[in-house]
């Protein structure tokens, strides 16, 4: 793993530029281009908040539900864009995989990678409304990119596993958008993480994803420390993914060509 890890770093160029390319493929002839990033999430606030915030009543502490919501979709959003993307990398780009030799995960770093862009511009729609809705900035905020790492290490292992698997089955593209729509409910969004049962409590933070959107909404909206507990637990099981996942990927590249 040290010795791919090292060949990827030597060719870091070729991924600056493959997240690029990445980034002007996904908004090539749009209307609207990078306005899709803050859409995507903002659209679905809309509905959340009709649905849960105005029919349904969920208590969100006095947070203006919109707030709440949009905070949790940010994080959310950007590992659903970047698993959905990123597992198509390796098929989708079968002429370089048969013909050119170079590192094949640079394909999902970049898909990932492009949807983090994405991440960045609708993290300005979030500051939006912070000033908006006239709640104040906390310096736990700085705080973000720790949480930020643990997640890349999750979505990378993830998708490093499932861009690999579909090689040899072609079923994972119907699976994933199945197990991301579950696993979107399965995740403190649309209710705050006091309506989990206790006696539930402790599977439900075995989701790291779970454990991570909780966390965001602490150090971005509430000015409060993380969880430190549940986010080391976060962290040690999103270094396995990302550590099987890699060498799952690894192990099997050299039989991409032959089967594509």
């Amino acid at each position: 793993m040290i010795n791919s890890i090292s060949e990827l770093y030597r060719y870091r160029e070729l991924l600056g530029v493959w997240t690029l390319r990445e980034v002007r493929v996904r908004y090539k002839q749009s209307i609207l281009g990078g306005a899709w990033a803050i859409l995507q999430p903002l659209a679905l606030m809309v509905i959340v908040t009709i649905v849960f915030g105005y029919f349904v009543k969920i208590p969100t502490g006095g947070i203006p539900y919109p707030l709440f919501s949009y905070s949790a979709l940010l994080p959310w959003t950007f590992f659903a864009t970047s698993i959905t993307f990123a597992v198509m990398s390796i098929v989708g780009n079968m002429n370089l995989v048969t013909k050119i030799y170079f590192p094949r995960e640079i394909l999902p770093i970049a898909s990932i990678g492009a949807a983090f862009f994405d991440y960045c511009i609708a993290f300005l729609m979030y500051l939006v409304m912070v000033f908006f809705y006239r709640v104040p900035l906390h310096t736990t905020i700085l705080l973000l990119p720790l949480l930020l790492i643990v997640q890349i290490l999750l979505t990378s292992g993830i998708a490093f596993f499932a861009s690999a698997l579909l090689v040899f089955f072609r079923d994972v593209r119907f699976i994933i958008p199945l197990i991301l729509q579950l696993w979107f409910f399965l995740c403190p969004i649309v209710y705050p993480l006091n309506m989990v049962p206790q006696r539930f409590l402790f599977l439900y933070q075995l989701n790291p994803m779970a454990v991570l959107i909780e966390n965001y909404r602490l150090v971005t909206l509430l000015g409060q420390q993380p969880r430190w507990d549940t986010l080391g637990l976060a962290f040690i099981l999103s270094f396995l993914t990302f550590f099987s996942g890699y060498l799952f990927f690894k192990r099997n590249e050299a039989a991409f060509a032959d089967i594509i």
